[in-house]
């Protein structure tokens, strides 16, 4: 595949885009519009590491191959939409779809690995996507009613031929005799996906391979198999696509050897409508652990501002406070263990327990500094901010409590106070 320049998007809102390319110009960074997507940006000058710039440090950007954001824009789920993100570490297709379905939507991703799934956290929180909810979980034995999801994002385990550029080796390591446990577990995942579909749901099945086992064949397999028809994607700006390598597969896209970006192949399917469900079936509840916060009412939650916040509610479990989505709390059986959005610390007990903000929870933030009612300090100068990222303080007017970070009124989180010296806690 070819790579003419490393390509990112920006996770933070739109009106604050232009701040945060500035932010990245003021490092010595270029960059161009990518057509396919609004938000994609193709790196032309890079005079260090962008994972090393500010804006990456802060979350927002996220670096990530053109060809792997295709997936969650042609699910295409609409604002609103509750998404079952089956196979999500890292998290990068992940936190596109919460930026898609925005406030009001909710995403559900799953990882079976410990260390894949710390990963994925990490990179929601460091994204702010609070539209999130995650678990420790094998897709294909997730504990929901069939006909519960409307979009289901599977982008399972692959060969992965199509990252040869990046990965030399992955050709050797998954060589065509040591894929048909891979191809056996997309088959098992297609199956629960199709199962746990509304009818009229979507599927996007992904793959970053170029092997038509796990490719053109799954998909033809899917179409003889399952309750599922195929619907023909079109083809995004700025791709060179090649023609399906199994005839009668009109619609699906496959990322041609000489298109900029890594391999992919792509189907997206819908569930027939004449196919039976249980609407979701009855979510067994249980009582949550932890404790509800009421952050508007309590000390240290004075200051936040709350309005960016999806509907649910905040709950503390030892210590640590986590946002819960409506939907998640809706949806998800009560025998799946799920972690939420990490918004920061609850210390003390009963009427004194105090909230304290983490670093990134910028979601707490107004998008003006000037509407803030907590004390800010708005940075004019990439210094102040190199300062605090290396462990210095930076003096500021002696007070108590948290202080909201902006760069020339863009949005960055909290610094933590400390008589006179503000630091950055973030790790």
């Amino acid at each position: 595949m070819t790579h003419s320049g490393r390509t990112f998007r920006f996770t933070c809102g739109e009106r604050s885009v232009p701040a945060a390319e500035g932010l990245l110009r003021s490092q010595g960074f270029a960059f161009e519009p990518e057509p396919f997507y609004a938000l994609a940006r193709r790196l032309v000058r890079e005079p260090f590491p962008l994972g090393e710039s500010l804006a990456a440090r802060f979350g927002l950007v996220y670096i990530q191959d053109r060809s792997s954001m295709l997936p969650p824009l042609t699910l295409a789920p609409p604002e609103g939409a509750c998404v079952l993100d089956m196979c999500s570490a890292p998290g990068s297709k992940t936190g596109l779809l919460s930026r898609l379905v925005g406030r009001e939507g909710f995403v559900f991703a799953t990882e079976p690995s410990a260390d894949r799934l710390s990963t994925l956290r990490a990179n929601l929180r460091r994204t702010c996507s609070a539209n999130a909810a995650t678990a420790k979980a094998m897709a294909q034995d997730l504990p929901f009613a069939d006909g519960t999801w409307d979009y289901i994002q599977l982008d399972p385990p692959c060969s992965g031929w199509g990252t040869v550029d990046k990965n030399p080796k992955v050709m050797e390591l998954w060589s065509e005799s040591k894929t048909a446990p891979l191809v056996a577990l997309q088959k098992t995942l297609l199956k629960k996906a199709a199962d746990l579909l509304k009818p009229g749901g979507v599927v996007l099945y992904s793959t970053c391979t170029t092997n038509i086992e796990e490719n053109e064949r799954q998909a033809t397999w899917a179409l003889e198999s399952l309750d599922l028809e195929l619907e023909p994607l079109s083809e995004p700006k700025g791709f060179v696509f090649g023609e399906p390598l199994v005839p009668g597969l009109d619609g699906v896209l496959r990322v041609a050897e000489d298109s900029d970006g890594q391999g992919f192949f792509l189907a997206r399917f819908r569930k027939k409508a004449g196919c039976s469900a249980t609407s979701g079936g009855h979510v067994q509840k249980r009582e949550l652990p932890g404790v509800r916060l009421d952050l508007a009412s309590m000390p240290g939650g004075e200051g936040l501002d709350l309005s960016a916040l999806p509907p649910g509610e905040v709950y503390a479990f030892n210590g640590k406070a986590f946002f819960l989505h409506r939907r998640a709390l809706e949806m998800i059986p009560g025998r799946v263990r799920w972690q939420g959005f990490p918004l920061g610390k609850a210390t003390g007990k009963g009427k004194g327990m105090k909230f304290i903000p983490a670093p990134l929870a910028r979601v707490l933030l107004p998008d003006d500094p000037a509407d803030a009612r907590a004390d800010v300090l708005d940075v004019e100068d990439t210094a102040v901010l190199e300062r605090l990222f290396t462990g210095r303080e930076v003096r500021f007017a002696k007070g108590a409590g948290p202080v909201g970070l902006y760069y020339r009124g863009l949005a960055l989180g909290w610094l933590s106070r400390k008589g006179e010296r503000l630091l950055w806690s973030a790790k």
